[in-house]
């Protein structure tokens, strides 16, 4: 996925990624809660990067800011009052991810209201929900929004760097948030057995080496790729996959989750087995790359090891985990991993 973060990492260069997509009226919905009473102690303090946050009692109305962090209250049967509206990867135009969608049918409840974070936080839009605590544990707001958002209610920032939140991090954060800790610890214990499952059904990926890269194919002087702190190519531990040196040596030398480098320096790149980009469905974006003479030199794009993820599709956004897209893309998507290494074989 190519979520606003990486519009706002590189400015103008991926302004085209900027996410588009309409809102809803509904109003906002109460929090529904589970068959279990919350499991947590309160009053409870979570740190984080930003500082610490003190949660008096259960919260009775759950607000998210930023990318995915809704699917986890969602996820544990909670609706929040408000979510962040998708706007990149969203099939239908309605804001919600398809996964997300899907849940909320199943729970038989109405859209939360959804805040448009295109331009930034709608600090008023998440004001006017009146929560009892925001959930932004992944996300890459910056100490004066957190300051912002802190003055309408308590805030759970991110637990070190922007955007580098791992999947079982922000359902442990966001869990305790609400409440509900051992359920969060069930749900990821579930994720990790589905995540097993599909590995076990493409065995051909363990050990295979990854790039998650973003190439603008209007420029091809940069090689532009995600370090490990980025959830998408972290996620390829899970996957039994490994990290190239070059990944691996960034994420060591920045903090950033997306870096680039010359193309000049394309011999960087020679060790991994595959790549995986974002692209068009006709194939558009790969044929100019394998074109190129620099980019060519490239191992992988030279034999075609390569998933092309098609640009603002349910599957491109899946990629980056969450705790609903699992079910709804992880096999399709790894068997688009497994289909990659076969090309390098």
């Amino acid at each position: 996925m190519r979520p606003t973060r990486l519009a706002a990492a590189l400015v103008a260069a991926l302004t085209a990624a900027s996410l588009a997509g309409c809102g809803t009226d509904a109003e906002p919905t109460e929090t529904t809660e589970s068959s279990s009473a919350p499991t947590a102690q309160f009053p409870l303090t979570i740190k984080h990067a930003l500082g610490e946050t003190t949660i008096e009692a259960p919260p009775e109305r759950v607000a998210t800011v930023a990318w995915a962090n809704h699917e986890v209250p969602i996820a544990l049967g909670v609706i929040p009052v408000g979510m962040s509206k998708a706007t990149w990867g969203d099939d239908d135009g309605d804001g919600v991810l398809p996964w997300v969608e899907k849940e909320l049918t199943d729970l038989g409840a109405q859209t939360p209201v959804l805040f448009d974070e295109t331009d930034g936080i709608d600090f008023e839009a998440v004001a006017d929900t009146q929560p009892d605590v925001i959930l932004a544990s992944y996300s890459g707001i910056t100490q004066e929004e957190y300051d912002k958002l802190a003055k309408i209610a308590p805030v759970v920032a991110y637990p070190k760097l922007p955007w580098s939140t791992s999947l079982e991090d922000m359902i442990k954060l966001n869990s305790q948030a609400i409440g509900k800790t051992a359920e969060g610890d069930q749900l990821i214990a579930t994720l990790d057995e589905k995540i097993t499952a599909a590995v076990t059904a493409h065995p051909q990926i363990k050990g295979k080496s990854a790039v998650f890269s973003y190439i603008d194919a209007k420029d091809l002087s940069q090689v532009g790729f995600y370090t490990t702190h980025d959830p998408r190519p972290a996620f390829f531990e899970e996957l039994n996959m490994t990290t190239p040196k070059v990944v691996a040596d960034a994420t060591v030398q920045t903090k950033e989750f997306y870096v680039t480098r010359s193309a000049e320096n394309a011999d960087e790149f020679a060790d991994a087995d595959i790549f995986i980009i974002y692209g068009d469905a006709e194939g558009k974006t790969l044929k100019t790359i394998q074109a190129d003479k620099l980019m060519s030199k490239i191992p992988a794009f030279a034999r075609g090891s390569v998933v092309t993820l098609v640009d603002s599709t349910p599957l491109a956004a899946a990629a980056n985990p969450s705790p609903l897209s699992i079910d709804w893309a992880l096999n399709d998507y790894v068997k688009l991993l497994a289909d990659a290494v076969d090309k390098a074989a």
